[in-house]
């Protein structure tokens, strides 16, 4: 009989309900052992959510995490090891590692995902509405997993309904891409079934974390969205793309309606789950008056809260370490690397206060000296370079630059100083400061950066509310929703929105979708977000390519440090926008056809 290892790990753990998995497998199980009994098949359960990306665990990208926080304009890693890195100088190809791990891990996770679905059935002590609630989750599961694979490697293999048996021969391993038109179907199709199943079955409480009807919804939505952008809506680039009869793999043919389709998906969403399941987050102070700060910093650090969608339980230290500055002779509390550096290009995509860009004439944006200055998390005014003063309060939220208050206060009000000499700059950190003298601060807990009991943001609200705008105007441009959900994002940050007294509104298709854009890169920063959106408008050859700036971190004496220099030209080329497939499975595969320029 053969016999299969159920592995867990510790991160998959669900923290509201100790119920579910969370505990050592056996050692080993045999096949019929595994699906007889509820325990050993929630066992099964948990190791295919297992597989589920973990975001905040990028440096070494693992636990199906993906480079994609270094490998876009957003940041920069400090470590030479990291994947990104490479990614940005074009030094990777179809044997790079995690080029194979990533096709690898969500195509097992797929099969054990069937596997569970056609052998469930045989659990002795599962009630029927158990058994139909894990094959809806399996089932959304599978479904989300090709999403992952379809967004980084396009067309790519459906494995069908039943799995193939391990001991199968060499033909029947070869089998062929699927076309993108197929593979989006079918997604889409798995994830609105998915979602019928698991209508009414709670998702919060002792649920949170596991699949539900939003997530699928939500992650359908994602898929159309995908699928009506320019990188698989009539992109002729990919017209080699081909299967063994000569048929395109990607459609060639412009199609506007496939941005209705992601509307329509967005707007459903929205109706049935806004206000009464999910709202943009906010927070006021004690004299009831808004505070926007609070609002952008909390959404991501509050568990659980009324704009999370969806969260993995548990985990970020890694993340938490790379975002916390060196802090030379400071408890470990207070003390990390401060290795994940943002890019001077974003730093300049935040607006100003009055919600303008800083190239707009009227931003009042200043490029030189110093004012007295009360950054929204300070209790004080501080000497500030000009040109982070007056910002908008998502910079606030996402920037640690130099001479700022450090969130935690435990050990005392620590600023934090990254030029040269500084307290968490090059000289004192050796390997560990920020590339740019810029530190990544969004998403970072208030307390100890040790803190792992904490969820994992996967995907929210407000990036909902963004989609929809942008499918919208990109098939029915003039909507009034499209100026509506992208104003409700700009009056939750704080800013004036389009249409106001003191902002016009654009006034073209082409202006709204840059505004949409500028908005997506702040709103959505460093949530694993503008790495897919730079590919799938096919905008990455001009957004990550080139050289790209920091400030002066080798400067000996602090005036110089605010020089703006280049720390690196960066690569990205056209065969960039599909990863490859990974060489050994091409070599094993006879059917199966590399992606362009590969």
């Amino acid at each position: 009989m053969k016999r299969i290892l159920i592995i867990l790990t510790g991160i998959m753990l669900f923290s509201c309900n100790d119920d579910f998995l969370d505990q050592v497998p056996d050692d080993r199980l045999t096949f019929d052992e595994t699906f007889e009994s509820r325990n050993t098949v929630e066992r099964y359960l948990a190791s295919i959510y297992d597989q589920i990306p973990s975001e905040l665990d990028q440096r070494y990208t693992a636990s199906n995490s993906g480079p994609w926080i270094g490998a876009s304009d957003n940041a920069e890693y400090v470590w030479s090891f990291h994947l990104g890195n490479y990614f940005n100088v074009g030094d990777w190809d179809p044997t790079t590692g995690h080029v194979s791990s990533l096709w690898s891990n969500f195509y097992r996770a797929i099969r054990a995902s069937t596997t569970f679905m056609n052998n469930i059935d045989q659990c002795t002590d599962c009630s029927e509405d158990i058994t139909n609630q894990y094959i809806a989750e399996a089932r959304v599961l599978r479904a989300y997993f090709y999403y992952n694979l379809l967004r980084l490697y396009g067309p790519v293999i459906l494995m069908g309904e039943n799995p193939i048996p391990p001991d199968a021969g060499n033909e029947a391993l070869d089998l062929e891409r699927n076309n993108i038109t197929d593979v989006v179907n079918y997604i889409v199709s798995e994830l609105d079934k998915g979602a019928d199943e698991l209508d009414g079955i709670p998702f919060t409480g002792p649920n949170a974390g596991r699949m539900s009807r939003p997530f699928a919804l939500a992650i359908k939505e994602k898929t159309l969205l995908f699928a009506a952008s320019p990188l698989f809506n009539g992109n002729p680039t990919l017209a080699e793309l081909q299967n063994s009869e000569g048929q395109p793999l990607a459609p060639q043919s412009y199609d506007v309606n496939k941005w209705q389709s992601a509307a329509n998906a967005a707007k459903a969403f929205i109706d049935e789950f806004v206000p009464g399941t999910y709202k943009l987050y906010k927070e006021y102070n004690a004299d009831g008056t808004y505070n926007a700060y609070l609002s952008c910093r909390n959404v991501m650090i509050n568990d659980w809260n009324q704009e999370m969608i969806y969260a993995r339980p548990r985990g970020g230290i890694a993340y938490h370490y790379d975002c916390t500055p060196y802090h030379l002779g400071y408890p470990t509390e207070v003390r990390g690397a401060g290795g994940l550096s943002m890019t001077q290009e974003m730093v300049d995509a935040y607006f100003m206060a009055n919600g303008r860009s800083i190239d707009d004439p009227d931003s009042g944006y200043q490029t030189e000296g110093f004012s007295d200055f009360q950054a929204p998390f300070d209790f004080e005014q501080r000497s500030t370079y000009n040109q982070w003063i007056n910002r908008e309060p998502r910079f606030y939220v996402g920037v640690t630059y130099n001479r700022s208050l450090w969130l935690n206060r435990n050990f005392g009000n620590i600023i934090t100083t990254t030029w040269y000499a500084g307290n968490s700059g090059r000289q004192a950190g050796t390997n560990d400061y920020p590339p740019t003298g810029y530190i990544v601060r969004k998403n970072v807990p208030i307390g100890d950066w040790r803190n792992s009991n904490r969820t994992v943001p996967m995907m929210r609200l407000g990036e909902i509310y963004l989609d929809y705008a942008e499918a919208l105007n990109e098939y029915d441009p003039g909507n009034a929703d499209i100026l509506k959900y992208l104003n409700l994002i700009r009056e939750r940050a704080g800013i004036p929105e389009y249409g106001s007294e003191s902002l016009a509104a654009p006034g073209s298709q082409e202006a709204m979708r840059d505004a949409i854009r500028k908005e997506r890169r702040v709103e959505l920063a460093f949530e694993s977000v503008r790495y897919f959106d730079a590919r799938r408008w096919k905008t990455a050859e001009d957004d990550f390519s080139g050289p790209f700036h920091g400030l002066d971190i080798n400067a000996r004496n602090e005036e110089d440090f605010y020089n703006v220099v280049v720390f690196e030209n960066r690569v990205f080329e056209e065969k960039h926008y599909l990863w490859p497939i990974p060489q050994d499975e091409i070599n094993s595969n006879s059917k199966l056809i590399q992606n362009p320029g590969w």
